[in-house]
């Protein structure tokens, strides 16, 4: 009797807290639709990606995808709210709930994974040093000795401390809050290099007084897919994330561009009508609208117009697509099929 008592409680109690999970169980999606806009966590300091442009407005590559999020959710890329976080308060904010999502280039990793739940990458890059012109270096490893700065809280810090003592070159690490302290740091002379992810690199460079005084080190030390990451055991709010991101892919796939989605109203190419959102019920299983990936695609157009509209050859960055172009021109980028 008292084993059955013990098997009736124990049931009871799982019952009662899957009920209590489910109706407390409230997505970040619902939360962000009552609300009646999207909080977005992104950089301040990184040209090109996040940050104030002169106007006072955010712009950049990550920023461009917070307002995609909220042209699938509300059909209007403004009703965001930025909140700029640094490498080392990032995983706070989403922890705490401060911010819904964050699209701030970073590195998804097996030990990030265990805090946050990563989207799809939407960023492939990689480490590398900048040193001034003028110094006698042609390889990361001739830096023995010497002061090499990064910002506190990136996979930055641990991939040059395991290049150099792979290579048993000594060196100094100093780190600091933001890529503007190490910025300034670096043009002071207070660092003999700078290491970062290349897109900062390129970016630090294409934005300072005079790029003809750095240049960027050819090797490239590590792997650096960077995804957007929202917080832990929220599938519907990842799910929705994800395939807004894999909207913009799959429209540069498809040549839908911002100019021309509207024109597809009377086609009858059945991926483009299942992904337009004319026909089957993408957006319903996601908790979107049905035409979400057309809202995506006229707010912002497609991964490619995002891409070269801040980093591509008309930019101070002319970054070239490399590993980022799609599947189809030698590239990682690759949708799952909207099906």
């Amino acid at each position: 009797m008292f084993k059955i008592f013990k098997a009736v409680t124990l049931l009871t109690l799982i019952l009662t807290l899957v009920s209590g999970a489910l109706a407390q169980g409230e997505s970040r999606l619902d939360m962000v639709k009552e609300r009646g806009h999207l909080i977005c966590g992104v950089h301040n300091a990184k040209p090109g990606f996040g940050g104030l442009n002169e106007q006072g407005v955010y712009a950049g590559f990550d920023t461009d995808f917070c307002r995609a999020v909220a042209a699938a959710i509300f059909d209007d890329p403004t009703k965001v709210e930025f909140v700029p976080l640094t490498s080392s308060t990032r995983f706070t904010a989403i922890q705490s709930g401060e911010v819904d999502v964050v699209f701030r280039s970073t590195t998804r990793t097996s030990t990030r994974d265990a805090g946050a739940d990563f989207g799809p990458v939407n960023f492939y890059d990689g480490q590398g040093v900048m040193v001034r012109a003028d110094l006698p270096v042609e390889a990361i490893t001739d830096l023995e000795g010497a002061v090499i700065c990064t910002a506190q809280g990136s996979t930055s810090e641990q991939n040059i401390t395991d290049y150099m003592r792979a290579r048993d070159v000594p060196f100094e690490l100093v780190t600091y809050q933001d890529f503007d302290r190490v910025m300034s740091a670096f043009e002071e002379g207070r660092c003999d290099a700078f290491t970062s992810d290349r897109s900062v690199l390129v970016s630090r460079k294409a934005t300072s007084s005079d790029p003809s005084e750095y240049r960027i080190l050819p090797e490239t030390i590590s792997k650096e897919p960077l995804a957007p990451f929202v917080a832990q055991n929220d599938s519907v709010w990842l799910d929705a994330i994800s395939w807004i991101v894999f909207a913009t892919i799959n429209a540069e796939e498809l040549g839908i561009t911002q100019e021309n989605v509207g024109s597809f109203a009377d086609t009858d190419n059945p991926k483009i009508r299942r992904f337009l959102g004319l026909e089957g019920d993408t957006g319903e299983r996601l908790g979107l609208a049905p035409d979400f990936a057309a809202r995506v695609i006229r707010a912002e157009g497609n991964y490619g117009e995002i891409y070269n509209r801040h980093l591509g050859p008309d930019t101070a960055f002319d970054l070239p697509r490399g590993i980022n172009s799609l599947y189809t021109e030698g590239g990682l980028m690759y949708s799952p099929p909207f099906r």
